[in-house]
């Protein structure tokens, strides 16, 4: 399964499961949107274009956001991203 696939079946697999689930194309739509505030799970790709998933963990850190993440990747793992 391609990264795009997998990205655009995973919203229809967990509503399918009963969640609710909203899916932005980027980290920064994510931060610019008000559903930051109602979010109680994050499911991030590592390398994404612009912010990464690990620079989106950082940032919600740093505003005192602890959101629940589950770190996913269609890359092969390199020693930095082990430092997740």
């Amino acid at each position: 399964m391609t990264a795009n696939r997998f990205r655009e079946s995973l919203p229809d697999l967990l509503r399918e499961l009963g969640y609710s689930v909203r899916a932005f194309s980027s980290a920064e739509e994510f931060l610019a949107s008000d559903w930051r505030r109602w979010t109680r799970c994050l499911i991030l790709d590592i390398v994404m274009p612009g912010m990464t998933g690990p620079d989106l963990q950082q940032e919600l850190m740093a505003r005192g956001q602890e959101i629940p993440i589950i770190f996913v990747t269609a890359h092969l793992m390199r020693p930095s991203v082990h430092a997740c």
